[in-house]
């Protein structure tokens, strides 16, 4: 199912400032080495719904998210697949790395992002093989 919008919560407004505002270091390397200048406009810690994405683009209706020490518990893993099940029901790809993966490889990370956008735009093209980083299954870098 595909939307035109989608749901903004005014009540996540002043957390996604503070988290702008507050980024992870991976989060600053992904922004300021890649997304910030990227040809396609990325906006940071965007509320959707009841959650706040750490990377959002809308013409490609890609999220991108950093999973740290907080998402390794198997709790934690269940809420963030839920997660993604509820913003991929509004037509939203889901990336997810590690921050690890975007601190000591970042220009792998870019490579998996562009294969990513490159399926996106063009859908019937075939892309290139994943990169190394990439683990099959689920989009993005996701260690089991």
């Amino acid at each position: 199912m595909e939307y035109d919008y989608l749901p903004y919560n005014k009540k996540l407004k002043d957390k996604a400032r503070e988290l702008r505002n507050n980024m992870t270091a991976a989060e600053k390397k992904l922004w300021y080495e890649y997304l910030k200048n990227h040809k396609y406009i990325f906006l940071r810690q965007k509320p959707i719904n009841n959650y706040i994405v750490d990377f959002y683009c809308s013409e490609l209706k890609l999220i991108i998210e950093i999973d740290g020490e907080t998402h390794i518990a198997e709790e934690d893993r269940k809420y963030d697949k839920e997660r993604t099940k509820v913003l991929e029901g509004y037509g939203l790809e889901v990336l997810r790395f590690w921050n690890d993966d975007i601190l000591n490889g970042i220009e792998a990370v870019g490579e998996i992002i562009e294969g990513e956008m490159r399926k996106i735009k063009f859908p019937l093209i075939k892309s290139n093989p994943p990169s190394p980083l990439y683990q099959g299954g689920e989009k993005g870098n996701k260690k089991n």
